[in-house]
């Protein structure tokens, strides 16, 4: 059997939902010839605590981990938090707070760190790789990010010793949709830009979680059009069988949103919808798991909500996935048009009706109509039969057992055995 390194910044007990892929789509990969090995950080201060994650990694992998020498705490004396204060991440970068230590904050991040806050990493990572390469003479090296610091440590160590480098992009690099509203220096944008190129030039195959992503970069470099394939972000089947029976909540119809929701994911109709609803005597109920944006709090206020609102905040990922199950509604909302998000595919997989909101955004339309899962409108839909047509819809859950992370991993192992 191969080995194969992962770089991926976040690890269990982190509850980082962006280390799903990598996480479950390693507990596949024995099967299909390849042994994983992993080079984390020691300790990541920015995200929930998630210790049933542990449960997931096979006792015979090798972890490695060094020191991440993260900004955070220098972050939270800044702003005069306490030390082990929680950082949410819809709020580090709300426009809606206009406190300048936060402004400031902001334009730090965006200017200073290239290509991200995760770069003090960067030479600890290289020398704790150099010993796992060693010791576990891997065929292949696959980097996740964001962050994208992770890639530039992939680079570093494929070139060291001549091995093939796969960075997995879940998110784009240099334009990635929360810089958007924030303006960068244009010799911090040429740095940043040199970074993903020299990496996506020098690597062996680029993986991209949408097909969306993988055209726009394609049209940006085309030569990765012959080295560069779409692996679904996926879902967990395990997660759905008998083990975890979760029954719908009968007493209450739930709308469900899981996990982050920021500033510029605003869905204003549907507030205007769901108090349409709940004033003709419909038993609905908004509940958020995970972060909230101050934006998004403040127009369900707006819309005379606040008393059919739950803020649940982080929860373990289990319990999430049974929240969806219990929820007769799901809420996601795409960033841009390139972004698919991950949650997706756990929602079509649960056969409840999906919201989904996104400018457009043909990738998720096609993936909801596929499965005849639910409906995707613009952010500027202000019609009041949101809920007319989503009755109108059956789900089939069919259609998302394509997208099992068991089925991605098979996928994976197929491009690394043409290596």
């Amino acid at each position: 059997m191969n080995n194969v390194l992962f770089i991926s910044y976040f690890w269990p007990p982190s509850g980082k939902a962006s280390l799903h892929w990598p996480l479950f789509v390693m507990k596949h990969l024995p099967k299909n010839g390849w042994h994983p090995c992993v080079l984390t950080v020691d300790e990541d201060s920015f995200s929930h605590s998630d210790s049933s994650l542990l449960n997931e990694i096979d006792p015979a992998m090798t972890v490695a981990k060094t020191v991440a020498n993260e900004p955070f705490g220098h972050y939270r004396k800044f702003l005069g938090k306490r030390s082990d204060a929680p950082l949410i991440a819809s709020e580090t970068i709300s426009m809606s707070n206009t406190d300048w230590k936060h402004r400031l904050a902001i334009w730090i991040r965006m200017n200073l760190f290239v290509p991200d806050a995760r770069i003090g990493w960067y030479l600890s990572a290289v020398k704790g790789g150099t010993s796992l390469i060693q010791s576990q003479n891997p065929k292949t090296i696959i980097s996740i990010g964001p962050p994208h610091s992770s890639h530039l440590i992939g680079k570093k160590l494929s070139k060291k010793y001549g091995i093939p480098h796969i960075p997995v992009l879940i998110d784009p690099w240099v334009d990635i949709v929360y810089y958007r509203n924030f303006k960068r220096n244009p010799v911090t944008i040429a740095l940043d830009t040199h970074f993903e190129r020299s990496t996506l030039k020098h690597a062996s195959q680029v993986i991209f979680v949408t097909k969306s992503s993988q055209e726009e970069y394609i049209k940006k470099y085309p030569w990765l059009e012959k080295k560069s394939h779409v692996l679904y972000w996926g879902y967990n089947e395990e997660n759905f069988s008998e083990k975890h029976p979760c029954e719908p909540n009968a007493d209450q119809e739930i709308l469900l949103h899981a996990g982050n929701i920021f500033d510029y994911q605003n869905p204003v109709g549907l507030w205007n919808n769901i108090k349409k609803e709940v004033d003709g005597g419909k038993k609905l109920r908004i509940r958020f798991v995970g972060t909230v944006s101050p934006g998004i709090k403040s127009a369900i206020t707006s819309s005379g909500l606040d008393a059919y609102t739950d803020y649940v905040g982080f929860l373990p990922y289990q319990e999430v996935v049974q929240e969806m199950i219990k929820a007769k509604y799901l809420l996601v909302c795409a960033t841009e048009k390139r972004h698919v998000p991950g949650k997706l595919f756990e929602y079509i997989r649960t056969g409840n009706r999906v919201i989904a909101f996104g400018d457009d955004n043909r990738e998720v339309e096609g993936i909801l109509k596929k499965a005849n899962a639910g409906i995707l409108l613009p952010y500027h839909y202000r019609g009041q039969d949101i809920f007319q047509q989503l009755s109108a819809i059956t789900p089939n859950t069919t259609t998302a057992k394509q997208f099992s992370r068991e089925e991605i991993a098979s996928q994976l192992a197929a491009i690394l055995n043409a290596l």
